[in-house]
């Protein structure tokens, strides 16, 4: 069974039927040639104990699709690339909000990468095949959503699902999904996009992915299964008499302006109310009310008393303060606390060889600015693992590199890799819009010329049918209980990133708007508390970074300076004690310390330079043999001083050794260059 939906230009194709037809739903989705296999499966039985939506959304890439091989020595996919995270999370977004309350069984849904054609991403294409085999599946799910990305060309003009060409050339890279109804999901990057463009571009994403979302209904409803029946849920047995007694009290414990304060309050409570309980129903069902109790207090509070936990205005940012140079020796270090969230973001500058290798299905090779970020659990007082990252964090640290990378100076204008480090020392929301402030200062510090600092900030909203309340710098009470944590970053001139995800079924484009203008507002207001600890850029780099110089030689000499097996470079390195990376255009750069890498640059610009009669050079004896010595000119470029030029006035040597030894300096003369480019030297009197 086929279906064929046309978005812009070209048509997402899926069919069904034929591939894994044990899975519980599976779909071929297929845009361009970029093909992925989609299924979803749910368990025979609901997770023992479980109290939460046990989803798991899991992208598999397969080198073959892209006609490649894996790199290393085992030759075959392990741990997930960035992508393919950042991929899993994306598609997970809009359908969690989607399945019904209280439902347990484990649901699984996997996208299998066939096809890269290199030409289409696909991460659009996994949403929308994930988003037909949930709907051709027995598993309840309020969808099915679509999904699109929206780009613009040269014009101004928006172009629906672009190309990597295309998208390289936009000022946007905006993704949205959403079901019949609403969107449910943003992840944008833009180069200081207009507030007004986005919601252009997010109002034609919004009618585009209603399309889909019929379509795919419809096509599930004359080919899928029957959905699984629910039971309803059952009424919590304690509720009522709880929230008779405690609803009042609840509220009061979470108006605190400090955190812990509110966990005290509530975990006082829970004590009291669970003395004397051991049956573990009872005590389920205690703890169950209280957490909807606190929900219930929570929206009340918003709703209906227009008041937030912490007192402050709906667009008011929490107090901030924002510092420079808080260590010594990191190349730039910037300290931004918000409220009881609080980022230390360190910079590293290195020469352009040490920037990332990519080993991915993407034709992106490489990137030369990268951001990471770290949430230890002693950020919000905690103890658990540390290790690797987790998807949270790979995703928290994808979005701030996104956020600053439209002001990141070209390596022609700044010829460094770049790396910010985020550490989340403190946290109650909001820390990754924190990672990028932090991480602005840094780069300010560190002397890199950005093109204008970069603020992020987090949104929120209660809603409740026509009844709203959207927030400015939401803290975790808010996040956990609301129904959006809405990202924005951005410059004074516009946004450089932005990402939302819901809890409920979705909200319109026009809220959207209204969420922007507002993170607008609030963004200024951080950026002139950033510019207070560092009004612009420094004018140079730290001490204790490299320095880089850049210079340009021809392709044609590229195998000179690189030598056989390498020779010539790495001795030019350990000569000097630098790094030196070499590009297929003949662009070389020189990283070490100052006055060294000037040194070793200009040895590299007298490599370059043709050798002439008449020149004369002060060389090194590098090899000895019964009819002369060899001496190096310039790294990789040797002549022959034969043994009858060796002593002045033609006057005979009989042993080459003993006018001249392996290693000694000598001045000598070019007396000529032949066809075959052998240079003949003679030694001259020092």
């Amino acid at each position: 069974m086929r279906l064929e939906i046309p978005v812009g230009e070209r048509s997402v194709v899926l069919e069904t039927g034929k591939l894994a037809k044990q899975a519980g739903g599976a779909v071929t989705a297929r845009l361009g040639d970029t093909v992925l296999l989609s299924t979803a499966t749910r368990s025979s039985r609901p997770r023992p104990g479980a109290s939460f939506l046990p989803l798991s959304v899991d992208i598999e890439e397969r080198m073959s699709a892209a006609g490649k091989i894996p790199g290393g020595f085992i030759k075959r996919e392990g741990r997930p690339s960035e992508k393919a995270i950042l991929t899993s999370r994306l598609t997970d977004r809009p359908l969690r909000p989607l399945f019904p309350k209280a439902y347990y069984y484990d649901i699984q849904v996997v996208g299998t990468v066939l096809v890269a054609d290199q030409d289409t991403p696909y991460d659009t294409v996994s949403m929308i095949g994930a988003s037909a085999a949930l709907a051709l599946s027995d598993i309840p799910f309020d969808g099915p959503i679509g999904a699109v990305r929206v780009g613009r060309g040269p014009d101004g003009g928006f172009i629906l699902n672009p190309t990597y060409a295309q998208i390289a050339e936009s000022d946007l890279d905006l993704v949205v999904a959403g079901t019949k109804e609403a969107i449910t999901m943003v992840e944008a990057g833009g180069n200081e996009v207009p507030e007004d463009v986005m919601v252009e571009a997010l109002q034609l994403a919004q009618e585009t992915i209603q399309s889909q979302a019929l379509t795919i209904e419809q096509w599930a409803a004359e080919h899928g299964k029957p959905k699984q029946g629910i039971e309803a849920q059952r009424e919590n047995p304690v509720l009522g008499e709880l929230r008779e007694k405690y609803l009042g009290r609840i509220k009061d414990g979470i108006v605190q302006t400090d955190r812990r304060a509110r966990h005290v309050a509530l975990d006082e409570l829970e004590v009291e109310l669970l003395e004397g309980h051991e049956a573990e129903e009872e005590i389920a069902n205690i703890k169950a009310a209280l957490y909807t109790l606190e929900k219930e207090a929570f929206r009340e509070l918003l709703l209906r008393d227009r008041k937030r936990t912490d007192l402050r205005g709906f667009d008011e940012i929490r107090p901030t303060t924002a510092e420079v140079s808080v260590l010594p020796r990191v190349h730039g270090t910037g300290l931004f606390t918000r409220g009881e969230t609080q980022v230390l973001s360190s910079l590293a500058l290195a020469d352009l060889g040490l920037a990332q290798r990519l080993d991915t299905l993407e034709p992106a090779t490489g990137k030369r600015y990268m951001h990471h970020y770290n949430f230890p659990p002693f950020s919000t007082g905690e103890t658990g693992r540390l290790g690797s990252p987790r998807r949270r964090e790979i995703g928290h640290g994808a979005l701030a590199e996104r956020a600053l990378l439209p002001v990141v100076p070209d390596e022609e204008t700044f010829p460094y890799a770049l790396r910010i480090i985020s550490e989340v020392l403190e946290s109650n929301g909001s820390s990754s819009m924190g990672s990028v402030c932090g991480s602005t200062l840094a780069l300010m510090d560190g002397g890199v010329p950005i093109k204008a600092p970069v603020a992020g900030v987090a949104m929120g909203l209660v809603k409740e049918g026509d009844d709203y309340v959207i927030m400015t710098d939401i803290q975790g009470l808010e996040d956990h209980l609301g129904d959006m944590d809405f990202k924005v970053a951005g410059t004074t001139d516009g946004i450089t990133a932005l990402q939302m995800d819901m809890k409920i079924t979705g909200v319109s484009a026009q809220l959207l708007k209204e969420a922007l203008d507002q993170a607008r507002k609030g963004r200024l207001e951080l950026l002139e508390i950033m510019r207070g600890a560092i009004a612009e850029s420094r004018e140079e780099v730290s001490e204790f970074a490299p320095r880089v110089e850049v210079l340009k030689i021809p392709k044609d000499k590229i195998g000179m300076l690189i030598g056989p097996g390498g020779k010539t470079i790495n001795a030019l390195q350990d000569q000097f004690g630098v790094n030196i990376s070499v590009e297929d255009d003949g662009t070389v750069f020189v990283a070490g310390e100052g006055v060294v890498s000037k040194e070793a640059a200009s040895a590299i610009k007298g490599m370059m330079k043709d050798v002439e009669a008449g020149e004369i050079y002060n060389g090194k004896v590098v090899k000895v043999t019964n009819f002369g010595a060899f001496v190096e000119l310039t790294p990789g470029r040797d002549g022959l001083v034969h043994i009858s030029r060796l002593a002045p006035g033609k006057q005979r040597v009989e042993r080459v050794e003993d006018v001249v030894a392996e290693g000694d300096l000598i001045k000598v003369r070019v007396l000529e260059i032949d066809k075959q480019n052998r240079i003949s030297l003679e030694k001259l009197e020092d």
